[in-house]
């Protein structure tokens, strides 16, 4: 743990032995009382915890804000369900980049038993998207959601004013890179209208999902012609977002 994450509820509380971020101070990071050690409440400041009281059964501290946490970049994904192992590195990573949300799909080609498995709980999904924060020093989390369809998350978002991308090596109109370039030079700034990137499962779009998103004012776009891993689509994608932004 980069950094250590409570609910705001939790501050003041005792933290009992039996939790892993007790054990983590205690076996870990060897703290003991008067030692502080970096903290923050999730989706809020960031600071240091600072031990009052460090027993067997529970450890007290007083929480010292300092910053606003790292904020979360204004770059949403649309994902094509994955598999579950896939799923689990790809939702740390991608919060771990700074990504504001998350929406998971069902989609044509995608194995319809993924969305069956562990991991199409949302405390599951949440879980992944904390540890990625926590990697990445952050204590905001991305939200997210899982739709059963495309039809179903493209209707529940908010599209109009956002540049908005579906990530395609079937029948892409433009690289991804010279697109956001064009945007940037049209006037319009990443950072202030958004980003929403669409990347499909493993075996990508169907045809009928490239038209929904055509429908929807998406642009296709490509990475290269090489085929990518959803995990591996999703870092790039986001990397090369984020760098148009001028945040890396």
């Amino acid at each position: 743990m980069n950094i250590v994450l409570f609910s705001a509820e939790e501050i003041g509380s005792p933290l009992p032995a039996s939790d892993r971020r007790y054990q983590h101070v205690q076996n870990i990071l060897h703290k003991k009382v008067g030692d502080s050690f970096e903290a923050g409440i999730i989706n809020g400041d960031a600071g240091k915890a600072c031990i009052t009281e460090l027993t067997a059964e529970y450890l007290t501290f007083d929480f010292i804000p300092a910053t606003d946490g790292m904020p979360l970049y204004p770059v949403t994904m649309i994902i094509g369900f994955p598999r579950p192992i896939q799923l689990k590195r790809l939702l740390r990573d991608v919060a771990s980049l700074g990504v504001q949300a998350v929406h998971l799909v069902g989609t044509d080609l995608g194995e319809k038993s993924y969305l069956q498995s562990n991991m199409s709980n949302p405390q599951a999904v949440w879980d992944m998207l904390r540890d990625g924060s926590v990697q990445a020093k952050s204590t905001h989390v991305p939200s997210a959601t899982i739709y059963r369809s495309l039809e179903d998350c493209l209707a529940a978002l908010q599209l109009s004013s956002t540049c908005t991308v579906a990530l395609d090596n079937g029948e892409p109109s433009i690289a991804l890179t010279e697109y956001l370039s064009q945007k940037q030079s049209q006037g319009s700034s990443l950072q202030h209208t958004g980003v929403i990137a669409a990347i499909g499962s493993e075996r990508g779009w169907t045809a009928r999902e490239r038209q929904l998103f055509l429908d929807n004012g998406f642009t296709l776009c490509s990475m290269g012609q090489r085929v990518l891993r959803t995990e591996t689509a999703s870092t790039v994608a986001i990397s090369l977002i984020l760098s148009c932004m001028g945040i890396i």
